[in-house]
């Protein structure tokens, strides 16, 4: 993927608040368009990440229980309207072979594929998926909760509407309990 083009970011949010009938050069939106694309730079920071990188640290531990990390925050933007979403997510897995990663690793992966145009179905497959690639689990399961900023600011209007999805992997597509024990341990 290629570098963050600044300037063209620059003369994109120029026109934008020409277009909307504002005038870019009074005081207060004179420094918004080079602020802008500072702020798409460090959000889109994951269009050059693979998420599977942060899994590239495996540790042999003798565990094959389950391994859930809980609310790790994050946000995104709405591909369809470049608008913020927000929420929680909560990433599961139990570990074959005594194949573990660290805890905070999990969360880098949630970020950098948070961190781009994104749907959130796609987040919550993506870093399911990544980790089904790399640690060869006996299951994953992702949940997301996040509040989309293109339902509560315009359209619908609805602010709080959460929005929940799940990527289901390996035993926890089968196995009723197992899947049961993590949805347990997120309604705790």
């Amino acid at each position: 993927m290629s570098q963050i083009n600044y300037e063209q970011i620059e003369q994109a949010v120029r026109l934008i608040i020409e277009a909307i009938g504002d005038d870019p050069n009074r005081e207060g939106l004179l420094d918004t368009p080079k602020r802008v694309a500072k702020m798409y730079a460090e959000v889109f920071s994951g269009l050059n990440e693979d998420p599977k990188e942060h899994f590239q640290t495996i540790f042999g531990e003798d565990h094959e229980e389950l391994v859930l990390v809980k609310d790790i925050p994050f946000f995104s933007m709405c591909e369809h309207h470049l608008v913020p979403f927000f929420g929680k997510a909560h990433v599961a897995y139990i570990p074959k072979g005594g194949r573990v990663t660290g805890l905070s690793k999990l969360a880098r992966a949630v970020e950098a594929v948070a961190r781009r145009p994104q749907l959130q179905e796609r987040i919550t497959s993506t870093v399911a998926d990544a980790m089904v690639e790399s640690l060869e689990p006996l299951g994953v399961m992702v949940v997301i909760e996040a509040e989309h900023m293109c339902m509560t600011m315009r359209g619908v209007k609805k602010p709080g509407a959460s929005t929940v999805t799940s990527a289901v992997r390996g035993i926890f597509v089968d196995d009723a309990s197992a899947r049961a024990e993590v949805l347990s341990f997120l309604k705790a």
